[in-house]
């Protein structure tokens, strides 16, 4: 089974279900530390201080909000969190000034599908408190905990508010699929069809059989997905024409626009697919 990159469906989930907030917040996904190789999943920083987040996810968001992403298969345990509290420390040592970035004015929030039993046993141990906030939110606090942090247990999350969150998972379920098409269909702010498509890709990938099933027993669910996903099948359609030219190319010894002829693509369609053999 090739392997699942989990990561893009997280990031546009996470923004998703904050999308009411875009006007509060900027988003910036794999934000580099610094010069060398080493990044965070996610940032997000508040565009105005003060601004409440109504979202639960976002409820402890302050001004530098990191995020550490955990697919499935992925560990979390207590070296990951401090690894990740590492990078907040290097994070609030990179202004531009010294202490321009408070250390209380970060938070670190860590998301995945099951809930870490031994590194909140951990922490327990260790004089954390660990509370659930919200269903499935947890946070950490104490004398130990230098920044506000959270974990978010995408499993245990309330699926009528988080179903795009809960779909990517290796055992998606059908409830929470259809309920995520659903919501997803009355979402059209800008970048809501980029960060559906995102979400939908990953859960596809990762629950194949069901969602062919799906689409076989209901024609309208398979009508909505394919709606949501058109860019997506446009693409690899377009991939598939663009092999096929290639492979005529090679075999029958015709020249590009001889290919396409044979293949009946539009004269209209040509020179986009002509800029793209030269381009690859």
């Amino acid at each position: 089974m090739d392997r699942i990159h989990w990561h893009p469906g997280y990031y546009g989930g996470v923004e998703c279900y904050l999308t009411g907030e875009k006007a509060r917040l900027s988003f910036e996904t794999e934000h580099q530390l610094s010069k060398e190789p080493l990044r965070i999943d996610m940032l997000i920083i508040k565009k105005k201080p003060g601004a409440a987040i109504k979202s639960e996810i976002g409820r402890i968001f302050k001004g530098h909000n990191l995020f550490e992403v955990k697919g499935a298969g992925d560990s979390l345990n207590i070296d990951v969190y401090y690894k990740v509290l590492g990078y907040a420390a290097i994070y609030k040592s990179l202004g531009e000034s010294v202490d321009e970035i408070h250390d209380d004015d970060i938070t670190i929030s860590f998301i995945r599908e099951t809930f870490p039993q031994k590194l909140f046993k951990m922490f327990r141990q260790r004089g954390v408190e660990v509370t659930e906030k919200f269903p499935g939110i947890y946070y950490l606090s104490g004398p130990n905990v230098i920044f506000d942090t959270q974990v978010i247990v995408t499993k245990q999350l309330d699926g009528e508010k988080f179903p795009g969150l809960k779909i990517l998972s290796e055992n998606a379920s059908e409830e929470d699929i259809r309920k995520f098409i659903e919501q997803a269909q009355k979402m059209r702010k800008p970048g809501d069809l980029r960060n559906i498509d995102a979400m939908l890709q990953v859960s596809v990938s990762a629950n194949k059989e069901l969602y062919e099933d799906i689409k076989r027993r209901d024609k309208d669910m398979c009508q909505a997905m394919k709606e949501l996903m058109k860019e997506e099948i446009a693409e690899e359609i377009e991939n598939e024409k663009l092999i096929d030219i290639k492979k005529m190319m090679k075999n029958l010894k015709l020249s590009a626009k001889e290919a396409m002829k044979a293949l009946e693509i539009p004269a209209a369609d040509q020179r986009r697919y002509s800029a793209m053999l030269k381009a690859k």
